[in-house]
């Protein structure tokens, strides 16, 4: 996960300028181009977006390689009737959960991740278990109390833009009474536990598992430049996240809905 504080934002900030901002809807503009900030070089939350939207495979390469701790799937509930993923993206977790619901729906704003995302679903076993239709967390075009678990995966955080109190209500607001809410590998737990939410963490160490050292210097280029000179020195493709400059994928905060 790469919040807007990480040398990974700031490098990743480097591709885009103002003037790819065309590439949103209106309704992306309106949120999240906000308080005048509108350029991807200095605002990293524009940067991702900008990503996901004219450079899917890329980020899909990321998502790829930054693998969740398993002990979190293992974690997660079973045999559940339906499930619910806000910000699924190109089916990091999704694919995970194929096998724990009846029924998976995934929400995902950006058009291009959706498209990848059905594409993997085609190609999956029990893929037809699972619908992807367009949402953002602080509307999500679903009926409350209809899902067993709701579960965002490294997307969430406090900022309004990407969840917030609005999205955190809308999540809580889709799930049943006695369901869980969960948000995996969160980048403010302080903000969640404020607000009910407990923590489990999964220990042992953690590595980004590349396809090979090219693979592994292309993308810290791209996503952790300041970890780039010490992955070309040692010929890494298998690298801690410690080195990586990131929290390793290993931590769930989560609520059961009581009412």
């Amino acid at each position: 996960m790469i919040t807007s504080d990480t040398p990974a934002g700031r490098g990743l900030s480097s591709r885009y300028t103002a003037a790819d901002l065309r590439v949103f809807t209106a309704e992306e503009t309106s949120r999240f181009v906000r308080d005048g900030s509108d350029d991807p070089r200095t605002n990293p939350v524009l940067a991702w977006e900008l990503l996901y939207r004219l450079e899917p495979q890329l980020y899909d390469r990321l998502a790829t390689v930054e693998r969740l701790h398993p002990g979190i799937v293992g974690w997660l509930p079973r045999s559940v009737d339906r499930i619910v993923e806000v910000a699924a993206g190109t089916g990091r977790l999704t694919l995970e959960l194929l096998d724990r619901g009846q029924e998976v729906v995934a929400v995902e704003p950006a058009l291009p991740l959706r498209q990848i995302l059905r594409r993997k679903l085609g190609r999956a076993a029990h893929g037809s278990r699972a619908r992807v239709i367009h949402g953002f967390f602080d509307d999500l075009p679903l009926p409350g109390g209809i899902a067993d678990l709701v579960v965002a995966c490294s997307a969430f955080t406090p900022s309004p833009a990407h969840g917030g109190e609005a999205g955190l209500s809308e999540m809580e607001r889709v799930c049943r009474p006695g369901g869980c809410v969960a948000i995996i590998w969160p980048n403010d737990l302080d903000w969640l536990t404020d607000r009910g939410y407990e923590h489990i963490s999964f220990g042992g160490p953690m590595s980004v598992q590349f396809s090979s050292h090219q693979d592994a210097v292309e993308l810290a280029e791209v996503f952790y430049p300041a970890a780039v000179g010490a992955i070309r020195r040692r010929g890494l493709r298998r690298v801690p996240f410690e080195l990586l400059g990131i929290n390793a994928p290993r931590d769930v905060a989560f609520k059961t809905r009581t009412r």
